[in-house]
């Protein structure tokens, strides 16, 4: 009796369908090992401390502290200043979209910027059991590390204590990020004869990812990231795109100007990746930072947007690339010819005339019962440059394309470099799994 029940028990459990959270966690473990250590500068409106979600992101923020991240938090607080000048029967007018800071307004400001501080070191001192904070121990310090001055005399009005940044204490700062603590900073500033200043937070944030050259810049905003006029989340573009984006927003000087504006300084000042995401949307932080796709929209001015679409000028420059590889037997010869018919399937890193990597994307014919296919090859990176990342980033290119082109899956065939695209993200599959057509075409003698 023993026997029968004990082999249904174990038939029972093999057949146990893995929980969805097991597998975001294995995907999400490549990020984890590249964020360790890092310095990431977070930035939030007072408008985000209103929002319901808010409780949601100081636990996200503290997991990213308990996987290692170091956090630079920088806050604003225009609506609890609105708040605490109404109160007191204030009215502050705005030029150039810059509230101008009386000395009689002052108070308002720092009852403000005190008090959010006060409120988000209690919640990331939470330690509740059976809450995200349990076991947490953050230690979050706050200080005079930004150093300001005034903003002057602007069309002729004296906007008094309202400033600008003159230098950030980045010694202090690292001194603190290196002891494990959080640093928190608010938007105000420090003159070296004692006054205090009302700044912008983002520029603060901007200043301070570019002086410690943070690894990234987070904007938490109303706005899920950059959309199109159709409504259409734009996931990535360079500062350039940026700039030519930044020229469409009709309201100057908003949020989302402001972000884009930020994001265009830290990318030129040091910043390797800006990203901007809501602070509406739960978990947007976790997914903007572990799943490839991200929550918003990514500013980088890596040499991904060196990538490009070949064009006929660069067949000279492919054969260059691609001889020596097809004399060795790595990749299949192609012709001058052929290079010059297929060159609207490459796509290229190039500089100074000179193709450094490149890649090309084929569509594979499917029936209607297969999913759409398509087919990466001709991966090559000029010998002097295979220590960088330049062949992911060609491949990413790609992937891209073949996502915006409505193709499902990407299937290529290798005989030397198959463990690189298997840490690519890729997997190994038969040649069964071919699309019929590709199948029929397959080298057996190249295997």
């Amino acid at each position: 009796m023993s026997t029968p029940n004990h082999a249904a028990k174990v038939e029972s459990t093999t057949h146990v369908q893995t929980p969805d959270y097991v597998h975001w966690f294995r995907h999400a473990a490549p990020y984890i090992n590249m964020h360790r250590g890092k310095t990431f500068v977070l930035m939030f409106g007072g408008e985000a401390l209103l929002d319901d979600n808010f409780q949601h992101i100081i636990h996200d923020i503290a997991l990213l502290h308990a996987l290692g991240i170091k956090l630079v938090i920088v806050h604003g607080a225009r609506p609890q200043i609105n708040q605490n000048l109404e109160q007191l029967n204030l009215e502050t007018p705005f030029l150039l979209q810059r509230r101008i800071t009386t000395r009689q307004a002052l108070p308002a400001v720092l009852n403000a910027v005190g008090s959010i501080r006060l409120q988000i070191e209690a919640l990331l001192s939470m330690g509740l059991a059976n809450s995200p904070m349990y076991g947490a121990r953050i230690d979050v310090v706050s200080g005079n590390f930004v150093t300001a001055k005034p903003y002057g005399i602007r069309e002729g009005v004296d906007f008094q204590l309202t400033g600008e940044v003159r230098s950030i204490d980045t010694q202090a700062m690292q001194h603190n990020l290196d002891n494990n603590n959080i640093v928190l900073l608010g938007p105000t500033g420090y003159s070296s004869t004692g006054e205090v200043f009302n700044l912008r937070a983002e520029e603060v944030a901007t200043k301070v990812a570019g002086d410690l050259k943070a690894d990234k810049l987070i904007f938490l905003g109303h706005q899920t990231g950059l959309i199109t006029p159709e409504g259409k989340l734009i996931r990535e573009l360079n500062p350039e795109q940026a700039e030519q984006h930044l020229k469409n927003i009709d309201v100057p000087n908003s949020e989302s100007y402001l972000h884009i504006q930020g994001a265009i300084w830290a990318c030129r000042n040091g910043v390797n990746r800006c990203h901007l995401i809501s602070y509406q949307h739960d978990g947007a932080l976790l997914t903007e930072l572990f799943t490839r796709d991200g929550a918003g929209t990514l500013v980088s001015d890596l040499h991904y947007e060196a990538v490009r679409q070949a064009t006929i000028q660069d067949v000279g420059g492919l054969i260059n690339l691609l001889r020596p590889l097809e004399e060795k037997g790595i990749l299949v010869y192609r012709s001058r010819e052929r290079l010059e018919d297929e060159i609207e399937h490459f796509a290229v890193i190039e500089r100074d005339g000179m193709v450094l990597a490149c890649a090309a994307l084929y569509p594979i014919p499917t029936t209607e019962t297969e999913a759409s296919a398509g087919e990466i090859a001709c991966v090559a990176v000029h010998p002097d440059y295979r220590k960088s990342n330049r062949g992911a980033q060609v491949l990413s290119f790609l992937e891209k394309k073949a996502k915006a082109e409505g193709i499902n899956n990407l299937f290529l065939l290798t005989t030397h470099t198959g463990h690189w695209f298997m840490e690519q993200g890729f997997k190994k599959v038969a040649i069964e799994d071919l699309p019929n057509a590709r199948q029929a075409l397959y080298n057996f003698q190249r295997n």
